[in-house]
């Protein structure tokens, strides 16, 4: 069980926890009313009621929606991010490497707790602060896998971020289909037929 993942309903109400615990108990309870109804349409009082606590206990740690929503988006970008990075580090097999690298997305959006649809499938994408967390990620992403096919291939700086952006779009929107389609295909299958149609235009590009 992750810190994230929602615990509060088999916590009584009142419950003294350290400040972190409840940091995190508040997150998990956050993440599933966002989840479920979306930035909108949630109220801290539906968090709150999720965490078993009260407003004011909810609003000493975040002292507002937004604060709560970005502490939960600030975190998940990180995962993201995190994933993609120990994919690309996990071998040093170029072929592997982008299996890895797509399993990572496809293992990020099948996740549980519905984490990435904060991430891809924001309904507050009109924020600034939300649209700058979500670019970012995308933009960071992109940039670990572009280092990598600079150094391997030798392709000017621009042309390796293209290429980047190119297959970490393809890693998200094909994960989500997967997702949304009912997972019909095994997720292993699934983020090997990607990696393998990938593999076949980047290895195009001879090592250097």
């Amino acid at each position: 069980m992750t810190a994230t993942e929602p615990t509060a309903e088999a916590r009584p109400r009142g419950t003294r926890l350290p400040r972190r615990a409840r940091r995190n108990q508040l997150l998990g309870a956050a993440q599933a009313v966002f989840v479920a109804q979306g930035y909108h349409a949630a109220a801290m009082d539906d968090i709150a009621d999720r965490a078993g606590v009260s407003k004011p206990v909810l609003y000493q740690h975040f002292p507002g929606k937004l604060d709560l929503y970005l502490a939960l988006l600030d975190q998940h970008c990180e995962s993201l991010l995190a994933a993609v990075r120990a994919a690309l580090a996990s071998t040093t097999d170029n072929k592997l490497r982008v299996g890895a690298t797509m399993d990572a997305y496809f293992a990020y959006v099948e996740d549980e707790g519905g984490a990435f649809r904060l991430v891809f499938e924001s309904d507050l994408t009109n924020e600034p602060a939300v649209r700058e967390r979500v670019d970012r990620v995308s933009l960071d992403c992109a940039k670990a896998v572009s280092e990598v096919i600079s150094e391997d291939t030798k392709l000017p700086d621009e042309q390796a971020m293209l290429l980047a952006v190119g297959l970490c779009g393809m890693a998200q929107i094909t994960a989500r289909y997967w997702l949304g389609a009912g997972q019909r295909i095994p997720r292993d299958a699934a983020a090997r037929l990607i990696a393998s149609l990938s593999w076949r235009g980047i290895a195009e590009f001879p090592l250097q």
